[in-house]
């Protein structure tokens, strides 16, 4: 959705505050990554594009049965290819630099799925120590009242901030491999 069309959504009343401000900033901040990409990964990004669809499927199609045709024994068209070894040669070296292409694809996405999968744990990092934050703001609020909370043993433990370290040390050592084995 560009710039725009957010607006006019937003004059409507479909997007409201933080969630605008949101979206924004997430544009804004694709288009600078875009902006900072360089020229030759660009070309390799419009490259897989055309290469995945069918209008190359088809263009390859046509290509290689113009090639057979023209170099059949029975067609009068100069032969410059009767055994294909050319056409051979010419679908390897091109297999070779598609999936250049798409290895430099799809090396850009796995950069940015690993950036996104950072940003995830750092918001959910942010919401997990805010709730427990709440939690003790809404127990002490209770306290003071003198609100009677029925005693839930897993309460005193979500009071606490949970330490990321901690976590991915107990997953490191459930996954790791048993060496029995």
């Amino acid at each position: 959705m560009d710039s725009a069309a957010m607006e006019k959504r937003q004059d409507n009343g479909w997007i409201k505050g933080v969630v605008a401000r949101n979206i924004q900033a997430l544009l804004d901040r694709q288009r600078s990554e875009q902006a900072r990409v360089p020229v030759g990964v660009r070309l390799a990004d419009r490259v897989t594009r055309f290469t995945g669809s069918l209008g190359f499927v088809l263009l390859q199609l046509l290509v290689v049965i113009g090639w057979i045709v023209c170099n059949l024994p029975s067609t009068p068209f100069p032969k410059f290819d009767r055994h294909f070894i050319v056409l051979a040669m010419v679908a390897s070296v091109e297999a070779i630099f598609l999936s250049t292409f798409v290895l430099i694809t799809q090396n850009r996405m796995s950069e940015r799925s690993a950036k996104r999968a950072d940003l995830d744990l750092q918001v959910s990092l942010l919401a997990e120590h805010e709730v427990t934050q709440l939690i003790a703001l809404v127990r002490a609020i209770a306290a003071r009242l003198e609100v009677k909370v029925e005693h839930d043993p897993e309460l005193a433990e979500l009071e606490k901030d949970v330490e990321p370290e901690q976590v991915l040390d107990l997953l490191e050592k459930h996954e790791a491999p048993d060496v029995d084995q």
